[in-house]
């Protein structure tokens, strides 16, 4: 067990740089968003929405929460301080979605309808959209923002979109029912939730370097923002796990019951969890491990945190 990794995220975070803030959840089956109090962890307000909120992009300047639900055919559109609703923009079936890191693009995965479309990143007017098959869940860009890279959780394939000429450059399989992508040292890394492991892939053809092993249902990736860890959630196993990300060795393995999904960092250092089996987020000292639970709607699915919201 190599606590160096962990330990070094206390120079970035320390409890005395703990702000007042707010932590959105998207509550994928209660149809609702929970305002939750970064320092009490107590629910404040719930935000009724029409059918099914999964995931959220924040816009470039960081002022603005898109929040997409996709079983309403829309996006709601929340000012990032305060959580108000400003609008609700029609767009087809937003289950994820992501601006490209320039800001040009936003792209938006369309599970239910097999097809992943690209909007303009200012207008949000629809550029392109490219049928899918089947069951487009997660995505990640390139760094200079040309490809972005989703996977198809119903045909075990990874699929690259060049944002330049609007084509797909090419589909690949990279294991069972893949979930989470993310890029890290020139690689993708993309989480196999129908398996066990992550695997790593190269982004020029597709083709898997080699799979790492963290626990059943690998799901989601994260890296901390200190850049010295990255957290891997395996949804079945109920556990998340700290890896190298230089090496891609697994450290250190916590558990969190109840399905652990997405994660926000807080300025202390803590990591907010969503247990998409429950009806909480647990909030955990990567540390120790030891973890509180905050109480919010049925199935929690994307978390956003704002340490200066209120």
């Amino acid at each position: 067990m190599r606590l160096p990794l962990l330990a070094g995220l206390t120079v970035l975070w320390s409890a005395a740089a703990m702000a007042h803030g707010a932590v959105l959840v998207m509550n994928s089956a209660g149809a609702s968003l929970s305002v939750v109090d970064l320092d009490t962890l107590r629910e404040l307000r719930r935000i009724p929405v029409l059918r099914e909120p999964h995931h959220y992009a924040l816009t470039p300047d960081g002022k603005t929460v898109l929040v997409g639900d996709a079983g309403a055919n829309e996006v709601l559109e929340l000012d990032a301080a305060t959580f108000a609703l400003r609008r609700r923009i029609p767009v087809a079936d937003p289950y994820q979605l992501g601006f490209s890191p320039d800001g040009r693009f936003l792209v938006v995965n369309g599970l239910a309808r097999n097809q992943t479309d690209v909007y303009d990143g200012s207008t949000l007017r629809l550029l392109h959209r490219f049928p899918l098959s089947s069951m487009p869940s997660h995505l990640a860009y390139a760094p200079d923002s040309s490809m972005v890279f989703v996977s198809l959780q119903g045909s075990d394939r990874l699929a690259a979109i060049d944002l330049t000429d609007m084509q797909v450059r090419w589909t690949a399989k990279v294991g069972k029912t893949p979930a989470g992508v993310l890029w890290l040292n020139g690689k993708l890394l993309v989480a196999d939730m129908g398996a066990d492991y992550f695997a790593v892939v190269d982004p020029v053809d597709g083709h898997v370097e080699r799979r790492v092993v963290t626990g059943d249902g690998c799901h989601q990736l994260f890296l901390s923002p200190d850049g010295r860890t990255l957290w891997v959630n395996n949804r079945v196993a109920g556990t998340t796990t700290a890896v190298d990300p230089d090496t891609l060795v697994p450290q250190r393995s916590f558990r969190i019951p109840g399905g652990p999904d997405d994660i926000a960092f807080a300025p202390d250092g803590r990591l907010w969890i969503t247990q998409r089996f429950a009806r909480t987020v647990a909030v955990m000292d990567p540390l120790t491990g030891s973890t509180q639970t905050a109480e919010v709607g049925r199935s929690p699915h994307g978390v956003f945190l704002n340490a200066e919201a209120r």
